[in-house]
């Protein structure tokens, strides 16, 4: 319809540059158009004084109204006499295309596995068949040479253009990565458009800025012909499996599934989760039509070592496609020992029953200083006689030592100047996690709300003192500490809250002030219906803090049947989130922890010398365990751009998992001494991604075409593209151009000009 109108495609007028042909200056179309529109003005107010004089009784709206019939016959006769002087001057459209014969028009079909899903019947592949077969190719051979490809993982040109030997059975897509490779032999050939026949479908995740800028420095369009239906049937998809990468062992995890559906509205399915082939835990869902749900299940981490954890959906009757039901992550077990220094102003019921609730912890171990008098301190948990003799330390090395740290009911003048400055860099530089108690010398009682603790607190403390009372409060779970497992005292979220709601009352209990802006509060007291933060977390430079405001806890033990274990599990679960995230020396991590059908992976370690400062002249390697259990060695470089950063290119050719055991020494000027290691899990998988997504992204399609300035077609109207396809700034171009003057859209314009001006005539009695 568009052509009909305009003579031309939408292509032309988006591409093309307007031009005026005629000799004359274009000054002088302008002055013409003005003496016309002063003619034809003058001509129409004669006729006005032409008129009858009004008579005693016409009022001023008749007069009013003259004028503008007046005003409105002459918009009208000055613009049909502009259009035919506009029309003199030859209007036309000067626009670049490509030379006949002389450019290559590169073809490319997706041969993946998601090309032979069938849609109404039709495989796409066999659609994609059917369009090039269907003269697309003999028409785009009268004009260009057509060279034809094959893309899955890489880019394939196919002999004697023969998409026969496309099979759609290949295991990847790379749409950028094909893109790339034409784009740099358009440097060497005179490549004018490349037409993409594909669903959209792409593992590598998405067409990269590069990508798209290459193109568009080349001035190659990319023509896509998009294939599949927009939505898929009767399917259900897990769109992400999300579990911690590194964790300690035995600690109680949860995997977040976030999955989606299409057919299955209402129905209920099992969901399961595999550790190492064993189902770790399992659940009935009921499938929801509001998009992507996320579902949860807790398991226990096990043993140390590396896990593979699968999550999948058992199929549904009439479910199309069950490939895509399962997914697997792999993740790292430590059993490594994490020390805690816990610091205690006086004797009380929480410090012994804090140390007795992770006396039994395999990876935690509390290291403790008690004062006992104003000048004794009673030290326990030491890993040597020499350890912490000093009392608290008074060398960030010393304190770096430790994972976490606990303040309990000690005044800020305990520590020296130095000694709060090292606190303070602790959880910050060092990356540690510091949980401050309530008690009779504690926050706002003991001075912590001046630097830097009050930085380090996750609340702002009120600024009066009597803030620590010992009454009997009700803790209560808010709806964050209801999702949190630090406050997960039962597996079953239900009895969970209902063993909070029986809890007994806590002994005492501090005001702790207001929790600062991004802070989660997890618990809080009712204080006389006034609920006030128990347990509040924040994440402070690189480590966390903490307040739990009590130092009462101890009756969730003593008042409970003896085989209740809350109480510690409790202790155990705050303690574990304290140090798990803590970092060492070396952080490794890499670029995926998923490799889907392509092993190339960049290796990253963040290095820090025994201060925790980053470390910039070390010498850092990775040893890599295979899957079959045999390993590689690879040296890491320093990256210029970020002190302390050291990374590599790595391949893992075969589909498992895979370990990377980075290990850092210092310089040599400073006697190469060892820094330390950090070691990070992940995991290829071969011939599984095209599963997923199956649906035609047209969406990806569509920017394709308009970021480099080609065009989307349906099936159907991929018969166009010849017509459209030649007008490109890329290989070997002549400037055409396109004559304006003869469009049926400018007849119509000037057949409407007259017919309106006779209609308002013959409406206002005026022929």
């Amino acid at each position: 319809m568009f052509e009909f109108f305009f003579k031309y495609p939408p292509e032309v007028f988006s591409k093309a540059s307007f031009v005026l042909l005629g000799s004359w200056p274009r000054w002088w179309l302008v002055l013409f158009v003005l003496i016309a529109a002063g003619a034809l003005g003058y001509n129409l107010r004669r006729g006005l004084r032409g008129q009858p004089a009004a008579s005693p009784s016409a009022t001023a709206a008749a007069s009013l109204a003259l004028r503008w019939r007046t005003a409105g016959l002459w918009i009208l006769q000055t613009a049909l006499v502009s259009l035919i002087l506009f029309l003199l001057w030859q209007p036309a459209l000067s626009i670049a295309a490509l030379k006949p014969l002389q450019n290559i028009v590169a073809v490319v079909i997706d041969d993946s596995r998601s090309m032979s899903v069938e849609d109404s019947g039709t495989a796409r592949i066999d659609a994609a068949k059917r369009v090039l077969n269907n003269n697309l190719i003999n028409d785009l051979s009268k004009r260009f040479q057509v060279r034809l490809y094959r893309l899955d993982a890489g880019l394939a040109r196919l002999p004697a253009n023969d998409a026969g030997s496309v099979t759609a059975t290949a295991p990847a897509t790379r749409i950028g990565a094909g893109l790339e490779e034409l784009a740099r032999e358009a440097s060497t050939l005179p490549i004018g458009s490349i037409v993409l026949l594909s669903d959209g479908g792409d593992n590598s995740g998405g067409i990269g800025r590069d990508t798209i800028a290459q193109l568009r420095a080349r001035r190659l369009p990319v023509n896509t012909i998009g294939f599949g239906s927009p939505r898929m049937e009767k399917d259900i998809e897990l769109e992400s499996l999300d579990v911690p990468a590194n964790t300690l062992s035995r600690s109680r995890l949860e995997a977040r599934v976030s999955l989606r559906q299409q057919g299955f509205n209402g129905a209920t399915a099992t969901l399961t989760l595999l550790a190492g082939g064993a189902v770790a835990g399992s659940r009935q869902i009921k499938l929801s039509s509001s998009g992507t749900q996320t579902e949860t299940i807790g398991f226990d981490a096990g043993a140390a070592g590396v896990k593979n954890l699968e999550a999948r959906i058992d199929p549904v009757s009439g479910e199309t496609n069950a490939g895509n039901n399962r997914l697997t992550r792999t993740i790292l077990v430590d059993d490594s020992k994490h020390r805690i220094l816990y610091i205690e102003g006086e004797p009380r019921w929480d410090f012994k029953f804090l140390r007795r609730a992770v006396e039994d912890d395999p990876v935690v171990q509390v290291a403790s200083l008690l004062r006992t008098t104003q000048n004794k301190i009673y030290r326990q948990g030491i890993a040597s006689p020499e350890d912490l003799a000093e009392g608290f330390p008074n060398r960030p090395e010393e304190l770096f030592g430790y994972q976490g740290l606990i303040l309990g009911s000690v005044e800020t003048a305990f520590f020296t100047i130095t000694q709060q400055e090292i606190i303070k860099q602790f959880v910050d530089r060092r990356g540690g996690g510091v949980l401050f108690l309530g008690g009779p010398a504690s926050l706002a009682e003991g001075g912590y709300a001046t630097p830097p603790f009050a930085e380090l607190l996750p609340v702002t403390l009120p600024s009066h003192k009597g803030t620590f009372q010992r009454e009997m409060v009700e803790a209560v779970l808010t709806e964050a500490g209801k999702q949190s497992l630090i406050c997960r005292v039962e597996d079953d979220a239900e009895k969970n809250l209902e063993h909070w709601k029986n809890f007994p009352l806590l002994a005492n209990y501090q005001d702790a002030g207001t929790p600062k802006p991004g802070a989660t509060v997890l618990a809080e007291m009712n204080v006389a219906g006034k609920h006030l933060p128990l347990l509040v977390l924040e994440n402070y430079g690189r480590g966390r803090s903490a307040v739990l405001a009590t130092g009462g806890t101890w009756r969730w033990k003593m008042q409970q049947p003896k085989e209740d274990t809350s109480q510690p599990m409790f202790w155990r679960q705050l303690l574990r989130w304290l140090v798990a995230a803590t970092p060492g020396h070396v952080v490794a991590s890499t670029s995926s922890p998923l490799l889907n059908d392509d092993g190339h992976v960049e290796l990253r370690a963040e290095v820090r010398n025994l201060v925790y400062a980053p470390a910039s002249d070390a010498d850092v390697e990775a040893r890599v365990v295979l899957p079959d259990g045999g390993s590689e060695t690879v040296a890491l470089r320093p990256d210029p751009l970020d002190e302390g950063v050291y990374s590599a290119a790595f391949d893992a050719a075969r589909a498992g998992s895979y370990v990377a055991e980075i290990h850092a020494r210092s310089g040599a000027h400073r006697g190469s001494d060892d820094l330390g290691s950090g070691s990070v899990a992940f995991r290829r998988e071969d011939g599984v991604a095209e599963s997923f997504h199956r649906e035609q992204n047209r969406e990806l399609l569509e920017r394709l075409s308009q970021e480099t300035g080609g065009r989307y077609y349906q099936p159907e109207d991929a018969h166009r593209l010849p017509d459209t396809i030649a007008y490109s700034e890329a290989g070997i171009t002549e400037r055409e151009t396109k004559d304006l003057w003869d469009m049926p859209i400018v007849f119509l314009v000037a057949i409407g000009l007259r017919a309106a001006e006779w209609l308002l005539r013959r409406g206002w009695g005026a022929i």
